[in-house]
């Protein structure tokens, strides 16, 4: 009993450690589907960024704020504020709702009859896809106290990868 214990507990670590080695390091993304970051203007102070990244769904959205926090400061700015923000995917595991209709009659000894079917998915896997992408304003000087505006210099420094 002890030794499924420990096979267990072994089975576990193993799952857990590839779950996190998954995600890739920081950086750029080489292509439109690959992980990383990628960012858009869309006017001179408004900005679209997108990070994709495999399993994680907090790092790869915390990615997503540092790309914002560096473009900010690259640009001049001082803090931005995030006016839009899209989560595609899930923390590992959870209830995944899904729904599927099915249409469909048949005809019976004169009777007509339909059906519609809904569903729940389960997921337990925890490296799916997961992409965040966030629609900034960037701004100078103080930090207007709303809870989606951020200090670009103090995000930078509290989720930048150490090297």
């Amino acid at each position: 009993m002890k030794r499924l214990y420990v096979t267990a507990a072994v089975a576990a670590a193993g799952l857990a450690l590839a779950a996190c080695a998954t995600m890739a390091p920081y950086g750029p993304a080489s292509s439109p589907s690959s992980q990383g970051y990628a960012e858009q203007r869309i006017e001179s102070d408004r900005w679209r960024v997108t990070y994709r990244g495999q399993g994680d769904v907090a790092r790869v959205s915390d990615y997503a704020l540092l790309r914002a926090a560096e473009l900010t400061l690259g640009q001049g700015y001082d803090w931005f504020e995030v006016t839009q923000r899209w989560i595609d995917g899930r923390p590992g595991g959870g209830v995944r709702p899904s729904v599927s209709i099915g249409g469909g009659s048949s005809r019976y000894g004169g009777y007509r009859s339909s059906g519609v079917g809904v569903g729940v998915g389960l997921n337990f896997g925890g490296s799916e896809p997961t992409t965040t992408v966030l629609e900034i304003r960037m701004g100078r000087g103080a930090r207007p106290d709303r809870g989606e505006a951020y200090d670009a210099r103090g995000v930078r420094d509290s989720i930048r990868p150490r090297a």
